[in-house]
């Protein structure tokens, strides 16, 4: 909505005074369309002042409803305009309660709706090809679980060594992901910061460590490496 649109609402519903009023007026007088949008605005605001009771709003919803728009920057033009006729309508408050709040239900309800929730994020896919063995290791994530699958189906053991899964930022060091359990399927549950890392065309690394894993640094060959992607 514009600031002429506004005006003819608040003209419409009696919250103009002053300069204002008069200038309100003297455009319903003069531009024909102007005029039928305050006739729409009084017509869709009939039967609404007939079902609201006579209360003042608190002066704190005001407020709530002022902190509100502030914190919707993405509202750009729209919120800017918003802010300064809600001044007027908080004035207009003192005088028509009634008029003022169903004005302002009306054109805030739809822009001070709970945001949509967000889609969770997708599930990644990877895929390890073992030279010298036909066994593929597959990677899925699954953020909104924050749960990772490794299925080693097909991977032998030999017992003495542990196969690693390694994650390899674009900086720093290697993160260790968990041991691959030979020739079956397992789920590693990830910490939030962990996971906060894990995302399409991240760097995965397998390594062959000593049995029961490596201290926190690779120790062994890496085996192979993949990355994730969309499923």
């Amino acid at each position: 909505m514009t600031e002429r649109d506004y005006l003819a609402a608040e003209l419409a519903l009696g919250l103009l005074d002053g300069e204002e009023l008069i200038a309100a007026r003297g455009l319903a007088a003069s531009d024909a369309d102007f005029a039928r949008q305050v006739e729409d605005w009084q017509q869709q605001f009939a039967a609404m002042l007939d079902t609201i009771g006579a209360q003042t709003p608190p002066e704190q919803l005001w407020d709530r409803i002022a902190a509100e728009l502030s914190a919707r920057p993405e509202g750009g033009a729209h919120i800017a305009v918003l802010q300064r006729r809600l001044r007027t309508w908080q004035r207009a408050a003192a005088v028509s309660a009634i008029a003022a709040c169903a004005l302002a239900l009306v054109v805030l309800s739809p822009v001070l709706a709970p945001r949509p929730a967000e889609a969770p994020a997708a599930p990644l896919v990877a895929s390890f090809t073992l030279p010298s063995t036909p066994a593929r290791l597959g990677v899925t994530w699954l953020p909104a679980q924050r749960d990772l699958l490794v299925d080693a189906a097909g991977l032998p053991g030999d017992g003495v060594h542990d196969h690693e899964l390694w994650l390899v930022p674009p900086e720093g060091k290697t993160i260790s992901l968990g041991l691959v359990a030979p020739d079956k399927s397992v789920r590693l549950h990830l910490s939030n910061d962990l996971a906060a890392r894990l995302r399409d065309g991240a760097t995965l690394a397998l390594t062959r460590e000593p049995l029961g894993g490596s201290q926190g640094r690779p120790a062994g060959p890496i085996v192979a490496t993949t990355k994730f992607s969309p499923t």
